[in-house]
């Protein structure tokens, strides 16, 4: 498809000349011996550069074989409309050729109106000497087809031309560029293929006109913008606009890209990443973008993410971005670690502020993706190295350490490297790849993830059933880091992968790294990609990964860190609010205070992007606003940076804490209320950790301590604050237990709402402060052990055996569909009975949640969390008996874990569902997150939903207020 794409563009958008960083001067000397994109303008003309037509220097341009006055020497003009320009050049006749007038002149088509032909410059040239030719040039009306030529007077002479110079009288780069198609015309837009451009009136986002983009012949074709001599090199530029669906297009997605070319290939970059565009509606695409390369050809253009719909598009903005200088008297963070402090980085990245910012605060870089096997050996041994040794020259020249990523992926690995590949042909192409690159970056490169991601914890072995797995099993392992440790035995070999903090996985890759190391691969270390948000999971989580595999007596590096203000894959802000900066601040702060903990295993931490505006995070899993870095859109330290180097800056972090009503014998004994929820944890410092939880009643609060303090000392202590009255309690006083790891405080305060738990030890403190507040108690029901009963429709007798639970929480409407629900487990299977009443059913949307449907929660380890697990999930079974999944991003991991049938009943339907849950043992007294939703549609449109307990309507983006659903013997 890019072959195609760049063929088909070739042939439409002209090609156009180097332009400098900062638009200076466009100049033409020939001295690199081609003609520098001038060609001949008439049949029979020849253009060469050749010493012999040289002014100064080793080139100039010949021109002969004219017939006409108006052949010569042609280029696609470099002008932009309403900016001035300087044109100079210098002209000599060919031996022996009779004098005549050498002229410049521009070709252009104004929108609407006929051709013209304006003259630049002009002087009577002879062959006894060159001729400065001279004049200045400015256009305003929109035009096409813009052309600048050397003609003469004499249809046949021979002429020659040399240092061509042609200055912008203002800076083109800096001047915004506007569409907003309100005087009838395309406004310099151009189609890419086949795509026909109409300005009307059809539609418009502002004022009464758009640009119509009909007649694509695929999903790439549409809109271009011609940008080069308008972008300069290094430059930062904001771009926007706004596009909707065309007549009779129900649904689709849009995006921004750019097509560069450099030596006449094509790079495609995206600016704005395809984003749902609902009929009926106009949506924004934005995004920055900084050029990185010398280029001959530069062009925006909206593509759909697949098909050929017609769109409208409308309000176009590009505006140079102001670079802020960077805060020169911070604290280097490299400075401010016991380990290499790293950032991940691209080509623009080292350029201008991006580049001082890289060279002030980190002393280890990661290319992001110019290493890997797509970007170094796209096509069967052709290798390409432009870019990566850009960045390894970088890193060298400013003594940072190098981190390559990543030598064998399932993922940026391109389709000829598994084209009819037998195991033998396999490993001979990853041998060839590794060595090769390994090699070529020996001594330069310290440590390269020679494997990433080869763990899936949902497969009986651990492993990720990826396309090397499948055709070389483990021995695509073993002879990738058995060959890089040969290209360079000095390099440390990582493997990497990500949600390493989670048990399951940890356990899986900890046993796979255990069995090579065993078997003698030469793994040195383990690499964390660290992805998390301002909620999960808990710091505590990421220590328990780094100590299980210390065990192994392995480097560690943090590979991939970053916090996402976000804890779904759905929400998004228009402005991120400034209190999730500051509690992302402390996030940052308690997960450093970890790494700080763990620096005798811990090598390196690498944040991936230094500062948002380059985040991977903006456009995955879906385009949004997010700011999950160090140094936000201006290269400004943000409370994140505060929160790695200095705490004490940080703004105080309020907490908020649910107290579910509920009462509890304080006695110092875990009672069953406290498991409904997971406790809301007081970061360590030192050994000493804890975690707190909170019940409302008529007498007061309830209040749970879980502290871990190995060390019994008698100043231990946990005091309870509560609107400004103090409890303080012992480690040997009333309500406490001594527990494996430390002690257990139960207590029952006063009534209120601001509240702050202090634990104590040896003259240390840690401290929980933050809001509780009254909210209905966990609802929790019990799922009978009985042999599965058979998915039907029919409602068998072992149902009896458990109790019945009924949906009557409002979160749409007030009346309508409700269910009766009972729950069975046998195995590892969780099954489900609800009995809907609902006399008129309804699938008319297309949307399946706006269908008659019952939708079915479960969060197998009761996690309570604001966003999905990987095991977590939403099981929605119509009342035809159709199941969709949702929950996780992709529902991967739990799609194929449901079976379910619906019969429809006199008054409603039926439903019973099996959800396996392989990810935890079913067991008598486990505890499941758990909750039940009946959706009521009035035709194509959901009128009514109730669920059991959760009363927010975020069931689907958020397990935090499930109820619970215990398993009985």
């Amino acid at each position: 498809m890019r072959t195609l794409r760049a063929l088909v563009v070739a042939a439409l958008l002209c090609l156009l000349p180097v332009l400098p960083a900062h638009a200076a001067d466009l100049t033409y000397d020939f001295e690199d011996g081609t003609a520098q994109g001038w060609g001949p303008r008439g049949d029979g003309v020849s253009v060469t550069a050749t010493a012999d037509a040289a002014r100064t220097g080793a080139g100039g341009l010949a021109v002969s074989g004219r017939t006409a006055t108006w052949h010569g020497a042609s280029i696609p003009a470099p002008f932009t409309r309403g900016i001035g320009y300087e044109v100079t050049a210098h002209a000599r006749l060919a031996a022996g050729q009779p004098a005549s007038t050498i002229a410049m002149t521009v070709q252009r088509t104004p929108t609407g109106g006929a051709t013209t032909y304006e003259r630049v410059a002009a002087a009577t040239v002879t062959d006894a000497g060159w001729v400065r030719l001279s004049g200045s040039y400015l256009f305003t009306a929109e035009s096409t087809d813009l052309q600048l030529y050397v003609e003469s007077s004499e249809a046949t002479a021979q002429y020659h031309l040399d240092d061509i110079v042609i200055t912008p009288l203002g800076d083109p780069t800096r001047e915004p560029i506007t569409s907003d198609f309100e005087d009838g015309t395309a406004q310099d837009w151009a189609p890419r293929a086949s795509a026909v451009l109409e300005p009307g009136t059809a539609a418009a986002h502002t004022g009464t006109r758009s640009l119509a983009v009909t007649g694509r012949s695929a999903s790439w074709d549409g809109p271009a913008l011609n940008v080069l001599g308008r972008m300069g090199k290094g430059d930062k530029y904001a771009l926007s606009v706004w596009v909707r669906l065309g007549p009779d297009t129900a649904s689709g997605r849009l995006g921004l890209s750019i097509e560069r070319r450099t030596g006449g290939t094509p790079s495609y970059e995206r600016i704005a990443a395809p984003k749902d565009v609902p009929a009926g509606e106009w949506v924004q695409l934005s995004g920055t973008y900084t050029p990185a390369y010398d280029v001959e050809f530069l062009s925006l253009y909206i593509e759909s993410e697949s098909g050929t719909f017609p769109f409208y598009l409308d309000d176009f903005t590009m505006k140079y971005v102001e670079p802020k200088p960077i805060e020169t008297d911070l604290p280097s963070l490299k400075d401010e670690v016991p380990f290499t402090m790293g950032s991940a980085f691209t080509r623009p990245e080292t350029l201008g502020t991006h580049g001082e910012l890289l060279a002030k605060h980190f002393d280890g870089v990661t290319p992001g993706n110019e290493l890997k096997w797509d970007a170094t050996e796209p096509r069967d041994g052709e290798f390409t190295f432009t870019d990566g040794d850009h960045l390894v020259d970088f890193a060298t020249g400013h003594g940072m350490t190098i981190r390559g990523h990543t030598l064998a992926w399932h993922s940026q690995t391109p389709d000829w490297v598994f084209a009819n590949a037998t195991k033998e042909v396999l490993l001979e192409r990853l041998e060839r790849h590794v060595r090769t690159l390994v090699t070529r970056y020996k001594g330069r490169i310290a440590a390269w993830d020679v494997v990433n991601e080869v763990v899936d914890e949902n497969q009986p072995d651990g492993l990720r059933r990826s396309q090397w797995y499948e055709i070389a099993g483990l021995d695509f392992i073993r002879t990738a880091f058995r060959v890089a440790r040969e290209a360079d035995p000095d390099a440390k070999l990582f493997i990497n992968d990500y949600n390493t903090e989670f048990p399951r996985k940890r356990e899986a890759l900890y046993n796979l790294v255990k069995k090579l190391k065993d078997e003698g691969v030469p793994i040195d270390g383990v690499g964390h990609q660290l992805h998390l948000n301002i909620e999960q999971p808990p710091a505590s989580s990421v220590e328990a990964t780094i100590e299980r595999f210390a065990s192994l007596g392995v480097d560690q590096q943090v590979t991939e860190l970053d916090v996402s203000v976000y804890t779904d894959f759905v929400s998004t802000y228009d402005t991120i609010p400034p209190e999730l900066l500051v509690q992302q601040g402390h996030r940052y702060k308690e997960l450093f205070d970890v790494f700080r903990r763990q620096a005798a295993h811990l090598s390196s931490v690498t944040v991936w992007g230094k500062s948002d505006d380059v985040s991977w995070l903006r456009s995955w899993p879906i385009p949004r606003l997010n700011a999950p870095l160090l140094f936000d859109d201006d290269l400004q330290a943000k409370p994140a940076y505060w929160g790695v180097v200095d705490p004490s800056r940080l703004a105080p972090l309020v907490r908020k804490l649910a107290a579910p009503a509920g009462a509890v014998k304080v006695d110092g004994r875990r009672d069953l209320e406290w498991d409904l929820l997971p406790d809301s944890p007081i970061a360590r410092v030192g050994d000493v950790s804890a975690g707190f939880q909170a019940r409302s009643a008529g007498a007061g609060l309830y209040v749970l301590a879980e502290v871990v303090d190995p060390t019994v000392n008698r100043d231990d202590r946990v005091t309870f604050t509560v609107d400004g009255r103090t409890r303080s309690v012992g480690r040997a006083g009333p309500g406490v237990r001594p527990t494996a790891t430390g002690y257990r405080v139960e207590a029952l305060v006063g009534g209120g709402t601001d509240v702050e738990v202090t634990v104590r030890d040896r003259g240390m403190e840690i401290a929980w402060k933050g809001e509780v507040s009254a909210v209905p108690a966990v609802k929790r029901t019990w799922a009978a052990h009985r042999a599965a009963p058979v998915l039907d429709g029919t409602v068998d007798r072992a149902w009896s055996a458990a109790p019945e639970i009924r949906t009557g929480t409002w979160i749409q409407g007030t009346s309508g569909a409700t269910a009766r629900v009972r729950s069975l487990w046998s195995g590892s299977t969780l099954y489900v009975l609800a009995q809907v009443s609902d006399p008129v059913l309804s699938e008319e949307s297309a949307n399946p949640w706006d269908q008659d449907s019952v939708e079915i929660f479960v969060d197998p380890g009761n996690d309570k969390t604001k966003g999905y697990s990987d095991d977590d999930g939403q099981y929605r079974v119509s009342f035809s008996g159709k199941v969709t999944v949702g929950g996780t991003f992709d529902a991967a991991g739990i799609r194929d874990n449901v079976r379910a049938v619906a019969k429809v009943v006199p008054g409603g339907y039926v439903v019973e569902a099996a959800v396996r849950l392989p990810t935890i043992e079913m067991a008598e007294g486990a505890l499941l997150g758990f909750d039940v939703q009946v959706n009521d549609a009035t035709g194509a449109a959901r009128t009514g939903a109730v669920t059991w307990n959760d009363s927010t309507g975020r069931s689907y983006l958020d397990t935090s207020h499930w109820g619970v659903l215990r398993l009985a013997g």
